[in-house]
């Protein structure tokens, strides 16, 4: 069973870090617009496949993660080889933003953090799963680069996945405050950001906060697994639906003989905002069905691990309609707007 006892000396600590994360984030970000440093950091110039239409700062990496690195530092120390490698992932995204970086380059940088995490706190289980886990681990850290695409989206994931982190870090049978603490503090960073993120948006995640957050995502949701705070499941539902919509859309293409690693605009959240929808009801479509998910997750970390189990699949059926759902509407438009343009 889960000890909510456990959580009512941690959770007001955890808010009050996530409320000076929040502060701290967004003071840094109005500092760099009010200052006009942030179009010379880094800018999004749209093109065919982008959703916006006028050049945007892509710098919410530089309010969020020097807030998260600085917090988990004092909250979390043990994650202390976790935040110098995203500190590594944001500097090396910046550098790329700004420059450009061979595929492969990336890829190896990718790859050494997740190495080095993975060594640094190596979880009592055979090779093989460690193996699998750093795979996955190095599919959070691109996958969220490919879901950064739409006002408020990307920033309102982080928000509500890392709350779910921390409530389930706090709540377990095996709670770990530094868990806790440090995702409340990447939440708060991202409510922060959120301010300027939401539509119309005013700033971009840039491969400098994405990269270094998906790295985060999976770097504590292999802590909490390695230290007995959760099954392997729940991170995995918390962030289902970043999980699968980018799996199935990469898989997709994969299929097809695209290059995987190319701009487009075949996600699921990016049909829903051209379909109709737009940015802001996408966004709260997508934080509904997130919310519904974590808290599902943490009721299922109560439950019997066979109970568990088809707890899980139960929720990839839901996300399996879903998407179904929007492909349907999608393949309507798209029939609409051809007729449309043969007219």
């Amino acid at each position: 069973m889960m000890s909510v006892a456990n959580s009512i000396g941690i959770l007001p600590t955890a808010a009050v870090v996530s409320i000076i994360s929040l502060a701290a984030c967004a003071l840094i970000l109005y500092t760099l617009l009010k200052t006009g440093l942030a179009w010379r950091l880094a800018t999004d110039v749209p093109n065919d496949r982008s959703l916006h239409t006028r050049p945007t700062p892509r710098v919410g990496g530089w309010g969020i993660i020097p807030v998260v690195v600085v917090a988990v530092l004092f909250v979390g120390p043990t994650l202390r080889v976790a935040a110098g490698c995203a500190v590594f992932l944001a500097a090396l995204s910046q550098f790329d933003d700004r420059h450009g970086l061979p595929a492969r380059v990336r890829f190896a940088a990718h790859l050494a953090a997740v190495a080095l995490l993975v060594w640094a706190h190596p979880a009592q289980v055979p090779i093989w799963a460690l193996v699998a886990m750093s795979f996955l681990l190095l599919w959070l850290v691109n996958l969220y680069n490919f879901m950064d695409g739409a006002d408020g989206l990307a920033g309102g994931m982080t928000l509500f996945g890392f709350l779910g982190y921390a409530v389930g870090a706090s709540v377990a049978v095996h709670p770990l405050p530094e868990l806790t603490l440090a995702s409340a503090a990447v939440a708060g960073a991202a409510a922060g950001f959120l301010i300027f993120n939401f539509h119309p948006a005013r700033i971009f995640l840039g491969d400098a906060g994405s990269i270094p957050l998906g790295f985060l995502a999976g770097a504590f949701g292999y802590w909490g697994w390695s230290d007995g705070v959760w099954p392997v499941w729940f991170p995995a539902l918390i962030f289902s639906p970043f999980i699968c919509d980018a799996s199935v859309t990469l898989l997709r293409r994969l299929i097809r003989g695209e290059r995987i690693w190319q701009a487009h605009r075949e996600h699921y959240y990016q049909r829903m905002v051209q379909y109709g929808l737009g940015h802001s009801n996408t966004a709260k479509i997508w934080y509904i069905v997130m919310i519904i998910g974590i808290i599902f997750a943490l009721f299922a970390l109560g439950w019997p691990p066979a109970l568990q189990w088809c707890s899980v699949g139960l929720w990839v059926i839901v996300l399996t309609l879903v998407g179904v759902g929007v492909d349907s509407r999608w393949r309507r438009f798209h029939v609409a707007h051809s007729e449309q343009s043969g007219m």
